[in-house]
């Protein structure tokens, strides 16, 4: 009988160390991911660092890669425009429909909400992207003709930006509404009966203990924005020049990885250059990301 006891409780530790030892494994492979991909692209784009200096590279304009020149700041200004502004439309609607869907309506609108918010999710990009081309290109060709006078494409950094703001929307929403959802009622009937009304209790109260959800959830929505490539490349004109209004076509630095990536075998230092844009971008998102979460920390031991 002993034996038997025995031989099970051997057993039973070794699938414990083997559960323990495949999950620990799991878990540095996702920690190593980010550092494997920044090395990667970094050893990709060793040769035209060797040629260009960092700064001349980030703070040129002038692309001329049968030339040698790989200046990429018109493709980072793009970029960075496309997605404030993109973050500047969707931000307000997630957050106020957030505070709607979870604040006053009730149960059964969420329910059907929610199915609809995944759909949205779901849809291919190319297809928001065909989408901007025959809906979005023409409203802001219009929208531009009404306010500045004269006729432009509607191939803009606002299509871009109106395209990529329905796209970030689902993600971005969803997870404020598990946020808001994570607020104990305890903590609102509580401020209800000192007197507070249903909108202080959510501007004092509410937002203010969900703060760092909300930090997260548009840090998301910022990064996913931020390297968006399909949609955006068919609405935003892909013009190689630093954009100064949002009328204007951009170039953002997803789409030129994606338009030219097959180009690069022919030309000198190209591969380098296009894996040099993609660790760049690479780069923002992670230091974007450090900084939100510096942000959520610090707010939170303010509270």
């Amino acid at each position: 009988m002993s034996f038997n006891i025995r031989k099970l409780y051997h057993n039973r530790k070794l699938k414990n160390s083997l559960s323990h030892g495949w999950m620990s494994f799991c878990l540095v492979v996702v920690i190593l991911m980010p550092f494997i991909i920044g090395i990667g692209l970094l050893i990709k784009s060793a040769p035209l660092l060797e040629d260009h200096s960092l700064f001349k590279i980030l703070f040129s304009s002038k692309w001329k890669p049968l030339s040698g020149h790989f200046g990429m700041l018109p493709f980072i200004i793009s970029s960075l425009w496309v997605t404030f502004l993109a973050i500047l439309i969707s931000g307000p609607i997630c957050l106020l429909s957030a505070i709607h869907l979870t604040q006053y309506a009730p149960r059964r609108v969420l329910s059907v909400v929610r199915p609809v918010i995944d759909i949205l999710a779901g849809i291919p990009s190319v297809i928001y992207g065909v989408w901007g081309i025959l809906v979005v290109v023409p409203f802001v060709s219009e929208l531009a003709k009404d306010l500045l006078g004269k006729s432009v494409s509607g191939y803009s950094l606002l299509s871009g930006a109106i395209v990529l703001s329905i796209m970030v929307i689902p993600f971005v929403l969803n997870i404020l509404i598990e946020v808001f959802k994570t607020i104990p009622d305890e903590l609102t009937e509580v401020s209800l009966s000192m007197g507070m009304s249903r909108w202080e209790v959510i501007k004092w109260v509410t937002i203010r203990k969900a703060f760092p959800g909300i930090i997260s959830a548009f840090s998301l929505g910022i990064s996913r924005a931020f390297g968006e490539t399909i949609a955006v490349l068919l609405v935003v004109g892909n013009v190689i020049k630093i954009p100064t209004g949002v009328f204007q076509e951009g170039y953002p630095l997803p789409a030129l990885i994606a338009n030219n990536y097959g180009e690069m075998q022919s030309i000198p230092l190209y591969e380098a250059a296009l894996m040099l844009s993609a660790l760049v971008l690479f780069v923002v998102v992670l230091l974007f990301n450090f900084a939100s979460r510096l942000a959520i920390i610090r707010f939170e031991k303010r509270i």
